[in-house]
């Protein structure tokens, strides 16, 4: 059986691969919110939520969250459950959410949600209206640790990039 944080590393990696998020938090707990998404990524003008379930008692445990009860308090314009194939149903899902399934093998495939590559205009129907309070404050908190390591003037610095001759 696959593990919640083997399922938040794929979550991860699909956000940064398939769906080309610039860069993707996990499991980040920050101050000015109290959701700990288990996976969330951004790209140019939109945010992804992957939260991950083990168990089809993960799953309905999660429906009683605050930011699930109450949409517009939770992160991600674009939100999707990611679990072993078979443990959430289509029918299953809220309103508007996403689903992907992982086989044995630890493929992610996604069976609900936006198809191709222009989410913010051809997912619409899929689109929340996101906390981006909330999605701000774990970015202000990202950079404040990166701040207080030393290392955020690393940002301004231009990306090595490999050259061809």
């Amino acid at each position: 059986m696959v593990t919640h944080k083997e399922l938040v590393k794929i979550a991860e990696k699909w956000l940064l691969g398939t769906r080309k998020c610039s860069f993707a938090f996990t499991e980040l707990v920050t101050m000015g919110t109290d959701e700990i998404p288990d996976a969330l990524g951004f790209r140019d003008g939109h945010s992804i939520l992957i939260e991950c379930k083990t168990s089809r008692s993960d799953f309905l445990a999660d429906k009683k969250k605050i930011f699930r009860r109450n949409p517009r308090l939770g992160v991600g314009t674009f939100r999707l459950f990611l679990c072993p194939e078979g443990v959430i149903r289509r029918e299953d899902l809220p309103a508007r959410w996403g689903l992907i399934w992982v086989n044995e093998k630890g493929k992610p495939r996604q069976v609900v949600g936006p198809k191709g590559n222009a989410w913010g205009y051809s997912g619409l129907e899929f689109q929340h209206e996101s906390n981006l309070r909330a999605e701000y404050a774990m970015m202000a908190s990202a950079l404040r640790r990166l701040h207080l390591r030393g290392v955020l003037p690393m940002i301004y610095e231009p990306l090595k990039t490999s050259t061809r001759e």
